[in-house]
């Protein structure tokens, strides 16, 4: 059992996804089974390379380009000189603080850490695009990527760790990982952690068309026999972290519990971009380690889950040794993706995986898969102990214990993260809506 002082409570949430500007929205979207795939929109078209086997297809944000300046004090030149993705950000602090319940300016000075993972700098790009005269004293902080979560702690006086990272596709659940053991260090008394990514350069859309990983048909087919390839998205999320203890004493609403995390990398293998089942196996095992949870008791996994020919079965594989392959025939392992409802958010794919299962957790419910028809041939599921959730129903029972589930992500270069979540309910809940079954 993990005491309340290891565990790590979610008490805030706030996202921008395609298809759902909020976690309410976020949450509907993925009840009714919503695709938020879709063609690029007219001013987005020009983001779309011309050539063969890139689709104009993708999970699209509307006004990317829209920013209240005035209200964080920053000059409209300033402003027109920052990445989209800071901007985005700083929004998205602001809101899980208030989904939180928690006054922004009451954190001024405070031990308050921020962890971002992003990997694009299309913006970046773009400025060196317009040449020399495009410069202003404001681009160099307006571009690097560390000021991602830098802004955000200047913006709000926070003075905890500020913590921009990039560790390919798997970087905002990195991100949560390290904001997790820095509060269980005592680094920081609370944490912001997620991740952005933002489509704004052509060039970023070419490169990952020409590595081969894009759909052709605009979809990501997750561990399904059609699997080709994953459709771009685009997004940001973040979650407010707390100790379990401090949230009770302070009466925050937990929406769930962060048990415990690992990360580690292929290590090698056959080839820098191949993922490794064993090292995959081996994260899955030391998460659960660290969570102090039987992997048997793990009832559903957010994949990875890009619908790549050699990723999915990896992936499967893992996870079947891991966690399935031991169940009853009758109970199998759940699992899905998030990517096929809105793409494949690469830097910030990890934090809209864990929104969803924050989400389901709290809800107890479990949401369709989209996409799937017939599994890929490599990918025995009946043996592997595993079933793709194709359905929204209700959270399985689980006898009076906490609901359990994990999220995965894994980055193009190996470094791999899997987090494991579980309910939480208490009588004292603001709201009275129990978040849960028993606690931990």
């Amino acid at each position: 059992m993990l005491g309340e002082d290891q565990a790590i409570a979610v008490v805030g949430i706030a996202c921008r996804l395609p298809g759902a500007a909020n976690p309410s929205e976020f949450a509907a979207l993925l009840a009714r089974g919503g695709d938020a795939v879709a063609d690029a929109p007219a001013e987005r078209r020009a983001l779309v390379p011309e050539v063969p086997g890139v689709t104009a297809r993708g999970g699209f944000l509307t006004g990317v380009d829209g920013f209240d300046a005035a209200f964080f004090g920053i000059s409209p030149r300033e402003a027109a000189a920052m990445d989209p993705q800071q901007r985005l950000l700083l929004e998205l602090g602001w809101e899980a603080l208030e989904h939180a319940g928690t006054v922004p300016a009451a954190l001024d000075g405070t031990r308050t850490g921020v962890f971002v993972g992003a990997l694009a700098d299309d913006y970046a790009r773009l400025l060196g695009q317009h040449g020399p005269d495009a410069v202003t004293p404001h681009s160099f902080t307006g571009v690097q990527r560390s000021l991602l979560a830098n802004r955000v702690s200047y913006t709000l006086g926070l003075r905890g760790p500020s913590l921009t990272v990039d560790t390919g596709q798997s970087s905002s659940l990195v991100a949560v990982h390290l904001a997790v053991e820095s509060l269980r260090r005592g680094e920081c008394t609370l944490a912001l952690a997620g991740g952005v990514n933002l489509m704004l350069s052509p060039e970023s859309t070419l490169a990952v068309a020409r590595l081969g990983a894009l759909s052709p048909d605009g979809r990501c087919h997750t561990f399904d026999a059609r699997a080709n390839g994953y459709v771009r998205g685009e997004g940001g999320g973040l979650v407010l972290l707390k100790p379990l203890s401090h949230a009770l004493a302070d009466g925050d609403r937990v929406h769930c519990v962060v048990r415990g995390s690992a990360v580690n990398n292929d290590g090698g293998g056959s080839g820098l971009t191949v993922p490794d089942p064993d090292a995959q196996r081996e994260l899955l095992l030391l998460a659960c380690e660290r969570a102090g949870t039987d992997p048997a008791d793990v009832q559903y996994v957010e994949l990875h889950g890009t619908g790549t020919p050699e990723g999915d079965p990896a992936e499967a594989a893992a996870l079947g040794r891991a966690l399935g392959a031991a169940r009853p025939a009758d109970r199998p392992l759940r699992v899905g993706s998030v990517k096929t409802n809105i793409g494949h958010l690469e830097g910030a794919a990890g934090i809209a995986g864990l929104l969803k299962t924050v989400l389901c957790l709290r809800d107890a419910r479990l949401v369709p898969t989209l996409h799937h028809d017939r599994p890929h041939p490599r990918i025995p599921l009946d043996d592997l102990g595993l079933t793709v959730q194709r359905t929204t129903e209700p959270w399985p029972d689980t006898g009076g214990s906490p609901r359990i589930a994990g999220v995965s992500s894994f980055g193009l270069g190996g470094t791999n993260c899997h987090v494991v979540l579980s309910s939480w309910s208490a009588a004292s809940e603001p709201d009275g809506r129990e978040g849960g079954a028993a606690g931990l």
